[in-house]
């Protein structure tokens, strides 16, 4: 029974995870929400993100691996 339930908590993580780890949506007044990309640039401003938006992912994705393959040592280690 324990491991069923483990194997449910764990799936419905996976099965969560997409929604939960969604962006912020983006600003109401950004040129491609409002008029395909065609609107009047007001202010002077030109929308970007602070980061000037670059992508998380590739370091993201390879810390999470190498956490991942560090836990699958230390399980294996455990069990032999």
């Amino acid at each position: 029974m324990k491991k069923a339930i483990r194997i449910f908590t764990v799936v419905s993580f996976f099965a969560l995870l997409p929604i939960l780890s969604m962006a912020q949506p983006p600003h109401p007044n950004s040129p491609t929400t409002t008029g395909g990309g065609n609107a009047p640039n007001t202010g002077g401003t030109t929308n970007t993100p602070v980061g000037g938006g670059a992508p998380i992912d590739g370091g993201l994705s390879i810390f999470l691996l190498m956490g991942a393959a560090y836990g699958a040592k230390k399980v294996y280690q455990v069990r032999k």
